[in-house]
């Protein structure tokens, strides 16, 4: 039979080592990854960010964490959607979208945010500029309002008789707002000559 004060030093480096175990696991946290979108969850979205990551060797909950938000409702939701996220402190957030990716910068974090599908990141004040980003902002944007003539003239050679087109558009959005500016500058000018409504 052990003595007590055996049993107890077995207890006690029981403890210590379940203690060196635990902060070993903690050492070694799969690294997050916040995902914040618009819209409603989309099954192809998830797929493809775990395929991308799977290519780089991360399997999400295995060592690696996702962490996604899925804003149906609105401005609000974003706003609560990106707070929430900024708050678990994930090592990067992905902003897919000029709202989402105002979102996170409104919740005011210093994590690093990748954005994508943002149309004027320098316009939204997200980046300083699309050479130097500077912050904690980078990303993909799918810039390219100097393409908009380009595109008038394009559809007049399509559609000789056209003579008004019509573009949809988001007015909260400083990028649609910015896209309408630059395209009625240039289409009565233009070699179309059509106006925009």
């Amino acid at each position: 039979m052990l003595s007590k004060k055996l049993l107890c030093l077995i207890h006690c480096a029981l403890l210590l080592a379940f203690s060196f175990a635990a902060e070993a696991q903690q050492a070694k946290k799969s690294p997050t990854i916040g995902f914040l979108r618009p819209g409603p969850p989309s099954q192809d979205v998830i797929d493809a960010v775990r395929d991308g990551l799977r290519e780089y060797g991360y399997v999400d909950g295995r060592n690696i964490v996702v962490q996604y938000r899925w804003a149906e409702g609105g401005s609000d939701v974003l706003a609560k959607l990106a707070t929430e996220l900024v708050r678990l402190k994930p090592d990067v957030i992905v902003a897919s979208s000029t709202p989402a990716a105002l979102a996170v910068k409104n919740a005011r974090t210093t994590t690093p945010v990748v954005f994508t599908v943002v149309g004027d990141p320098v316009g939204s004040a997200l980046v300083a500029s699309l050479a130097r980003p500077g912050g904690n902002f980078t990303g993909l944007t799918n810039i390219a309002f100097e393409l908009d003539a380009k595109r008038l003239e394009l559809l007049k050679e399509a559609v000789p008789k056209v003579s008004r087109v019509a573009v949809l558009m988001n007015p909260e959005l400083q990028p649609h707002v910015q896209q309408m500016k630059l395209l009625n500058a240039s289409a009565p000018g233009s070699a179309c000559g059509s106006s925009l409504s």
